[in-house]
């Protein structure tokens, strides 16, 4: 593992830390490459899969984000991003799925926190949960409309009256009338039993229009479709999801189009600082290949890492994951402690550090050459899902855009 340079790390951080890297090693790393390999629709329901999920809900991986007065693990901010990173540093596709499966259970304590009855039904079952039986999953992806909800959201400028989402609801008598579909990306998709649900209230408002719902995925005229075949985090189930006028009661709509854009902030900068540790955590892998490769790799007629150039490019990853790792570690420490979290540094995380990911993981396959190619190494598992991220909650591009614009409101001189 990493040599730390946090000063404040307690012994139970590094007991934390050395527990769930040997989780991500045992466990996760050799889930997710035999997962890897298999047709997508055989994933999510597949005995690897649930047993490695098992192992996390009993380790009580599953409620690091739900508070501790609700049940939560009551990890502090740095503990939190220890654990993300360490269960990417196993797999990115099993830490997203771990850190998604909450969604629901953490959007209840998030937007409903006084409502007992809904913390009951999405909350304390979760957390009480060890077997990996209730899972959830972050349901905003359309057909239509992917980073439509992030341009449309809290931020300021166009408010997207002329675009509509594809899920809509109608109000009827006691709640709501859903008609409409999620898209393939769909984080546990085809696994879940809950979902932290996007939908649109008001048609004549566009995307302003907007709410958030929890949704229990077994109700009447809910169905799913294919999982997602795609090129990384293979191990992560995605999927479809349709509605065919379910019914959702009042109480479960947790967001309505007035503190939708509060509602919107909040889950992606939780949601964005939370992508910044994973990524980390796979920055830290693609080194930990390369530099383990390079000890034992001979060309030359020496071991790589006697080569001027290859200790060259170790230094330039090494230095690339320990600024990601200050820059997530910064947006933890703040965004989960405080009741308004920074978005644009919540952003700034997300996009430093999948990028880097991306980064490094080259820079190991090059240095891995034709090994590097093969399905047999970890490394060229680890670049796919590295290359993943810099689309998922969020392409990197659109997020810049949205950041940035909000800079023109910073204090300065």
């Amino acid at each position: 593992m990493y040599f730390e340079l946090t000063p404040d790390l307690s012994d139970e951080h590094e007991q934390i830390k050395s527990t769930v890297h040997a989780f991500a090693k045992e466990v996760l790393r050799p889930a997710a490459r035999l997962l890897d390999a298999l047709p997508a629709e055989k994933v999510g329901h597949h005995p690897v899969y649930r047993d490695a999920m098992r192992q996390a809900y009993e380790m009580n991986l599953h409620t690091i984000l739900v508070p501790e007065g609700f049940g939560g693990m009551g990890l502090d901010p740095l503990g939190t991003h220890i654990v993300l990173e360490e269960l990417a540093w196993g797999s990115a596709a099993f830490g997203v799925s771990i850190g998604v499966s909450q969604f629901p259970a953490f959007g209840a304590c998030l937007l409903a926190t006084d409502d007992d009855e809904l913390i009951a039904e999405f909350t304390t079952p979760f957390v009480e949960n060890r077997d990996a039986s209730l899972i959830g999953c972050w349901a905003i992806t359309e057909p239509d409309h992917g980073s439509d909800w992030l341009v449309f959201g809290g931020m300021e400028g166009d408010p997207g009256e002329n675009i509509v989402p594809n899920l809509r609801a109608k109000k009827v008598d006691g709640g709501w009338v859903l008609n409409g579909q999620k898209s393939a990306w769909i984080s546990n998709g085809p696994v879940a039993n809950h979902a932290y649900l996007f939908l649109n209230l008001d048609p004549s408002q566009g995307m302003r229009g907007s709410g958030i719902a929890l949704v229990d995925l077994g109700s009447p005229g809910v169905s799913r479709g294919k999982a997602w075949e795609k090129l990384g985090q293979r191990a992560l189930p995605q999927g479809e999801l349709y509605f065919d006028d379910v019914f959702v009661p009042e109480k479960n709509l947790i967001a309505d189009s007035e503190l939708y854009p509060f509602a919107i902030d909040a889950t992606v900068s939780i949601a964005n600082t939370a992508m910044g540790a994973l990524f980390t955590g796979v920055a830290q892998a693609a080194f930990d290949e390369a530099l383990r490769y390079a000890r034992e790799r001979v060309q030359g007629g020496r071991v790589l890492i006697e080569h001027a150039t290859v200790q060259a490019t170790l230094f330039e990853m090494f230095k690339t994951v320990e600024a990601a790792r200050a820059l997530s570690r910064r947006v933890m420490l703040h965004n989960y402690q405080t009741i308004t979290p920074s978005l644009k540094h919540a952003i700034a995380s997300k996009v430093f550090c999948t990028d880097a990911a991306v980064a490094v993981a080259h820079m190991a396959i090059q240095l891995f050459g034709g090994m590097g190619l093969g399905k047999e190494s970890d490394i060229e598992m680890i670049y796919r899902d590295a290359r993943m991220a810099q689309v998922e909650d969020g392409v990197n591009e659109v997020l810049a855009i949205n950041a940035g614009g909000t800079l023109q409101h910073m204090e300065g001189e």
